[in-house]
């Protein structure tokens, strides 16, 4: 088996697709704002994993994602071929970057926001 879908929630997963598309660099996969669905892929391999945007809004998904990021927990890892170019990239597009939670001895760092409620990270390697 291999992993071909996984939802993350977001407050809003219409600001969240424009976010992951226009400043974190995904792909739009499938886009239906009327229906609120909205999946993006890595540029990278449009055929691989897809992230479902899932709106959380008044579920128990919206009481995970606040305490998940309230208790500094990464919810999804990224690769790039050079993570801190990747981050500088970020910073630039307007992304806030959390260096305080780096922790290597946890196998947590670069670590960011995704500016819809949730905290990710990037490490290197190669795509």
């Amino acid at each position: 088996m291999k992993i071909s879908l996984v939802s993350i929630p977001v407050q809003d997963p219409i600001k969240a697709h424009e976010i992951y598309t226009t400043k974190l660099g995904f792909a739009s996969k499938e886009f239906t704002p009327d229906a609120k669905l909205a999946i993006v892929v890595s540029p990278y391999d449009l055929d691989g994993t897809a992230i479902l945007l899932e709106p959380c809004e008044g579920s128990f998904a919206e009481t995970y994602q606040k305490a998940a990021f309230e208790a500094d927990l990464p919810i999804m890892g990224l690769s790039s071929n050079n993570a801190e170019q990747e981050l500088e990239r970020l910073q630039a597009a307007g992304i806030t970057l959390r260096p305080e939670l780096d922790n290597p001895k946890w196998g947590i760092q670069n670590v960011f926001e995704d500016g819809c409620g949730n905290l990710l990270m990037i490490e290197d390697k190669p795509l």
